[in-house]
């Protein structure tokens, strides 16, 4: 250690106790987060409201701190919470646990699992801060309805994830006074979105980052 090392340390000491104190009026002005922010996590929902949720429980096995518990459990035709075989029946994510790393997001084979800019999740009670999948799931947008019902993007699972997320859906159709078995209805607007893609406008889907407020816009 040189002779004016310890100089240097104390000048920084000192430098600092000159300088305004920076003071953060929290809560009553809250600090804007980054676009990418990791909060507190959202299950998404396909555009006629049945979760996109398949209960494969990859987020838990990718879970370094072991936060997340999921129960999947198998659809009927009478009773149908997703496309496909299976549904996430429960799901919990213990929120002392939860170092909100992203690893679980990244596991999600069905872009369920997102993470929005929410970061306030103090509490003064433990078994508060276990989220249910009720507390999770993402509201009911416009043109959903609360599963269980049938599947109306298609006519299987492979429909809801082929299927172009420019592409009207089919109340949208009907809405502009189309009905859904109108092939011709449906053709303008498969060229519609063809031409706004030859224009070099880009799809919807390649601006929605993979974390982050909005970061699961119904599709």
């Amino acid at each position: 250690m040189g002779l004016f090392d310890p100089y240097k340390g104390f000048g920084v000491t000192f430098g600092t106790m000159f300088k305004k104190p920076t003071t953060e009026q929290y809560p009553e002005q809250k600090k804007e987060t980054a676009p990418r922010f990791h909060g507190r996590h959202q299950l998404n929902r396909h555009p006629d409201g049945l979760e996109k949720c398949v209960g494969c429980e990859l987020c838990a096995w990718a879970c370094p701190a072991d936060a997340i518990y999921v129960e999947g459990a198998d659809n009927t035709e009478a009773e149908r919470y997703s496309p496909g075989e299976r549904y996430g029946r429960v799901y919990q994510i213990n929120y002392l646990r939860c170092i909100l790393c992203g690893l679980c997001i990244e596991a999600c084979p069905t872009r369920a699992l997102t993470m929005s800019n929410d970061y306030e999740l103090a509490d003064d009670s433990r078994r508060d801060l276990i989220f249910t999948k009720e507390q999770l799931l993402a509201p009911l947008g416009e043109g959903m309805e609360a599963p269980p019902h049938p599947m109306r993007l298609g006519e299987s699972e492979t429909d809801y994830y082929t299927r172009d997320p420019d592409a009207p859906l089919p109340w949208q159709l009907a809405g502009a006074g189309r009905t859904g078995g109108d092939e011709e209805g449906t053709r303008r607007g498969a060229e519609d979105v063809i031409d706004r893609r030859t224009s070099g406008e880009h799809s919807r889907a390649d601006e929605v980052p993979a974390h982050g407020a909005g970061s699961e816009l119904p599709r």
